[in-house]
């Protein structure tokens, strides 16, 4: 017997709303856009979003792992930085720093650590995609916000 798995559909309409900057809708939600040539400082620009969402997609692997591995997790802050070739403008390359505040089981931090990049790696799916490009910190930082 085979098994159906069901895809997510995902729809996000954007659209200029003048030479400054673009909205994006999606849902409920609405996100201002960066867009203008000369720059913003009150929006994200799409490098900018693309970090947002990667980091998104981590602290979202996070939240699905931490029921699996008994991990209590009391808060999360994901820091990504990228370089951007303008050049034939392209991503270079993608590092990130993962900074967690738990109250972890015991186990030690570098099973902690382990566990936490093993859900970025497994269960978000968009970060696999930007793998070639993305590189880890060498820890997982306990710190308090």
């Amino acid at each position: 017997m085979t098994e159906t798995t069901r895809q997510l559909t995902f729809r996000v309409t954007a659209r200029r709303t003048d030479v400054h900057g673009s909205v994006a809708r999606c849902k409920d939600a609405e996100l201002l856009l960066d867009t203008d040539l000369a720059g913003r400082i009150d929006a994200f620009n799409p490098a900018e979003l693309l970090l947002a969402a990667l980091s998104a997609c981590m602290i979202k692997g996070i939240e699905r792992v931490t029921p699996i591995l008994n991990f209590r997790l009391r808060g999360v802050e994901v820091r990504v930085h990228g370089v951007r070739q303008d050049v034939p403008p392209r991503v270079e390359s993608i590092d990130y720093e993962i900074l967690v505040e738990s109250d972890g089981p015991g186990r030690g931090k570098e099973v902690d650590d382990m566990a936490v990049h093993a859900a970025i790696g497994h269960h978000a799916h968009e970060v696999r995609g930007a793998a070639r490009i993305l590189q880890r910190g060498d820890e997982i930082l306990q710190r308090g916000f």
